[in-house]
């Protein structure tokens, strides 16, 4: 073994056995908020609420001078269930990036299996070291903040800004940069409540860093957030993440979104707040309409009887859903659903339609 390689293999032994340390003393202990070698600064709270209004001149991309970029990072498995989303996604990215408004910058998978694929060559990628095996409990969800750690560790990242994606993201019109002022822009879900959750939580914010509404409604995608703010929270998102699943409470009641409370909790405890931007991507079946939106997130199955209409909970006689295709790869030109279907679920298979059909080696 190589000089080079066996330091590596020390610092991801040192990286794997810091974070089991973390996790033995995160039920008793202030969770670690800074990054490593960047020592931790108190922000002052923020005079405006994010939740009530747009910045005014966010309408009007020009009238701001220069282009603040930001990169797309996306983390996957090498899963073929991620792996073609993450190509799928990828095309789009491209077709979009140099258009009107755009603010878009490079691009990076973060691939968590350890070891690279056979894509490298087609999608920009850093391979990030997964969790030790069983840290995940099952939720493999877990590596996504641990990568993103490693990654803004090591990676030389240009841009000032960072775009949080998921490979099940398809873009559908250029992006530009919408956070401001030190806030992140973020997408509001519906069923992350902190008020709702309030004591749970408050194990994780406590009453002393403020109201609980400081924690947003917010997952960590899709977020533009600054690249210096994110190196803040990236290592508490993972600490906490780490610490909610391994308390019974709040792994119960957060089940398969802890990692999104995780985020929201971590970003509060650094003080970064985030404009809450609902035109920021749809959720198929239940947005029917792209309009202004950005982004088209796909993860919910779309069935529809042959007259279009909606079959929500019952496979439908047309269906589309990415956990069909869970163990293989969507064939190229999947069928149009039928007519009265929504605008938003015709758009998103003629999208993937298009990019299976251009993407060389597609089912590979």
């Amino acid at each position: 073994m190589g000089c080079g390689n066996f330091f590596y293999v020390l610092l991801i032994t040192f990286s794997v056995a810091l974070i089991t340390y973390n996790i033995l003393i995160s039920a008793n202990a202030p969770l670690k908020q800074g990054f490593p070698g960047h020592p931790s600064s108190s922000s002052t709270p923020f005079s405006v609420d994010p939740i009530i209004k747009m910045p005014i001149d966010r309408s009007n991309p020009s009238s701001t001078k220069g282009k603040r970029l930001f990169h797309t990072a996306v983390t996957a498995s090498d899963s073929v269930y991620n792996t073609w989303q993450c190509r799928v996604m990828y095309y789009w990215f491209k077709k979009f990036k140099d258009g009107p408004n755009s603010e878009m910058g490079g691009f990076t998978r973060i691939l968590h299996s350890g070891k690279p694929d056979k894509f490298m060559h087609e999608i920009p990628t850093f391979v990030a070291q997964p969790l030790p095996a069983g840290m995940d409990q099952g939720y493999i969800v877990l590596n996504r903040p641990w990568a993103f750690v490693q990654w803004l560790q090591q990676a030389d990242i240009k841009e000032d800004y960072i775009l949080m994606a998921e490979p099940d993201h398809i873009i559908v019109k250029p992006i530009p940069n919408l956070s401001r002022d030190g806030l992140g822009a973020a997408f509001p879900f519906f069923y992350i409540q902190p008020k709702k959750y309030e004591s749970t939580l408050r194990k994780f914010y406590p009453e002393e860093k403020g109201p609980i509404t400081n924690v947003d409604p917010i997952g960590n995608s899709p977020v533009i957030v600054g690249k210096e703010s994110l190196k803040k929270i990236a290592p508490t998102w993972m600490n906490v993440s780490l610490a909610m699943k391994k308390d019974p409470e709040a792994d119960k009641t957060f089940g398969w979104v802890l990692e999104m409370y995780a985020y929201a909790v971590a970003s509060a405890l650094h003080d970064v707040g985030n404009i809450l931007f609902k035109d920021f991507m749809i959720q198929p079946p239940w947005d029917t309409e792209i309009g202004k939106k950005f982004i088209i997130h796909y993860t919910y199955g779309c069935d529809y009887d042959m007259q279009g209409k909606l079959t929500y909970g019952k496979i439908g006689e047309w269906r589309f859903d990415k956990r069909s295709f869970d163990s293989k790869w969507p064939p190229r030109n999947l069928p149009l659903p039928p007519p009265g279907v929504p605008e938003s679920v015709v758009t998103l298979v003629k999208m993937v339609n298009e990019a299976t059909a251009n993407i060389p080696n597609w089912g590979s």
